[in-house]
């Protein structure tokens, strides 16, 4: 599903949202304070937005949007599997050690919060990352790039290696995101590496 925000207005409430949820979380940020650092009434709030729930999915979605541009379709191109998966997770790690992309974020620190079709709908996303991941590891271990592992295991490990960055990296940190991409790729894909 592609659902980009084309809306100035609804991108702008989303990117508000998604920070202050991403500080309060979920449950302590209020359609009201949403609405507040949008310089809007909370009527004006639901003329774009229906319910809570809803303006989470919609964040979700965007952050979604966001890594498909961002990561996902620049790499698709890329031949080489070990090069895709490579600068996969350089721009991974750009993504979600970058300050402003809160959207990013939010899919990961509150997965478990949207119910029913809503988190279905998130979930299908994300499983087209992992399957991507997959066949980029499969194709590697037949061109004898990388050593015999199981590619759900792999892509997993991948994901678990970049996306729980967001809780422990810090932008004023002695690392910078490419350094940080570079180290982690280098301790990832060493291990990967057929025995000679």
């Amino acid at each position: 599903m592609n659902s980009r925000v084309s809306s100035p207005k609804l991108r702008s409430i989303l990117q508000q949202a998604a920070k202050l949820i991403y500080l309060k979380g979920y449950e302590g940020t209020s359609m009201q304070d949403i609405a507040d650092a949008c310089g809007m009434t909370k009527a004006g709030l639901y003329h774009h937005i229906a319910t809570k729930e809803a303006l989470l999915l919609s964040i979700m979605h965007f952050g979604m949007d966001l890594f498909e541009e961002l990561v996902l379709d620049p790499v698709q191109d890329i031949t080489d599997p070990l090069a895709r998966l490579k600068q996969t997770m350089a721009r991974n790690v750009e993504l979600v050690t970058n300050d402003t992309t809160k959207e990013v974020t939010i899919i990961l620190h509150e997965h478990s919060t949207l119910t029913g079709d809503a988190q279905k709908a998130i979930n299908a996303r994300k499983k087209v990352y992992v399957r991507f991941l997959e066949t980029a590891f499969e194709q590697a271990m037949a061109s004898g790039q990388i050593r015999k592992v199981n590619s759900t295991l792999a892509a997993f490990s991948f994901l678990g290696t970049v996306l729980w960055m967001y809780k422990w990296y810090r932008s004023d940190g002695a690392l910078t995101p490419q350094q940080l991409a570079d180290g982690i790729g280098d301790l990832f894909f060493k291990g990967l590496e057929p025995t000679p």
